[in-house]
């Protein structure tokens, strides 16, 4: 299979948009039932050989929820052996909803925390998921061209991921914002004007440069790498990204973009990724005064005999 596919967004928004609302509903489970980690890491979902999961979370039960993208269902399993699963294909929102409530109680899991829950910094954020019968679209085929590009960024953010000795986020994919991040920290603090909201303040609670990568919006229908630098110091545009790479106003900050398109045109697309990320990140971290010498780690490895 081709690194780096086509994933044209105006091809599968549709399905984008109910398949996003999907992720959001478990993902509201997954905030409910897991322990708390420093930066939210405990909200993510990570990848799997056929899908996403949200690991296994809860005391009693214990339990884990996968979306497989091969044979498209998602599936509800308690480390008793209780398992319980139904398609992904031919729901709207609401019935997708109500199959959820339906498989945490089959395996001992109270979904009252989830009942009346509502999509996150989305367009339709009043009306509750279980009155969400507008989005019912899916496309197998794109479902499991998603997963199968997801799987592929992955792959290369962990490669990069690799470059940094100090501390890193997981690999992981965001469902409140439907991307797949990679954040690097510094052991800065960052005052946070009161105003912030509790979200902000502890995501952002110390100087990160972020990268990821993320399928299109209406806002901006494109799949795209990306990268941004919080806070983001002076200057930051002044360094140059590479060919086909933008810096875009977000109104106060910026993001470094590489389209995923001008990526398909590279001659090595792997190589066109990292080379990207790698700018994006001497931009933010230059201007922010990180010591890049120190938190260099080459090919995944911090002793020196290996180097």
């Amino acid at each position: 299979m081709e690194l780096f596919p086509p994933i044209p967004y105006a091809e599968w928004s549709d399905t984008l948009a109910t398949l996003h609302r999907f992720a959001q509903v478990v993902g509201k489970v997954r905030l409910a039932a897991s322990p708390r980690r420093n930066h939210w890491w405990n909200v993510p979902f990570h990848l799997t050989g056929r899908g996403i999961t949200t690991r296994p979370m809860g005391v009693d039960p214990t339990f884990a929820v996968d979306f497989d993208f091969v044979e498209h269902t998602l599936a509800v399993n308690a480390i008793d052996g209780r398992s319980a699963s139904f398609p992904l294909g031919g729901h709207s929102v609401a019935s997708f909803h109500a199959e959820v409530l339906g498989a945490l109680r089959a395996v001992g899991v109270d979904p009252a925390g989830i009942v009346d829950a509502r999509p996150f910094d989305l367009p339709d954020a009043d009306r509750p998921f279980a009155q969400d019968t507008e989005h019912a679209t899916y496309d197998p085929a794109a479902v499991t061209r998603y997963w199968q590009v997801l799987s592929q960024v992955n792959v290369v953010l962990e490669e990069f991921a690799g470059r940094f000795s100090g501390k890193t986020s997981p690999v992981h994919h965001f469902w409140h914002t439907f991307d797949l991040a990679l954040t690097r920290f510094s052991d800065t603090v960052v005052d946070h004007p009161p105003t912030t909201d509790p979200v902000t303040r502890e995501a952002y609670s110390r100087e990160v440069v972020s990268f990821g990568f993320w399928f299109g919006d209406p806002t901006f229908p494109d799949p795209a790498f990306y990268s941004y630098t919080a806070p983001e110091p002076a200057g930051t545009t002044d360094h140059p990204l590479p060919a086909g790479a933008t810096w875009v106003d977000r109104g106060g900050s910026h993001l470094a973009v590489l389209p995923y398109d001008a990526v398909r045109g590279a001659g090595d697309r792997r190589a066109a990724v990292l080379d990207f990320y790698e700018a994006a990140y001497r931009a933010g971290a230059t201007g922010a005064g990180w010591d890049l010498a120190k938190y260099a780690c080459a090919d995944g490895a911090t002793d020196p005999a290996l180097g």
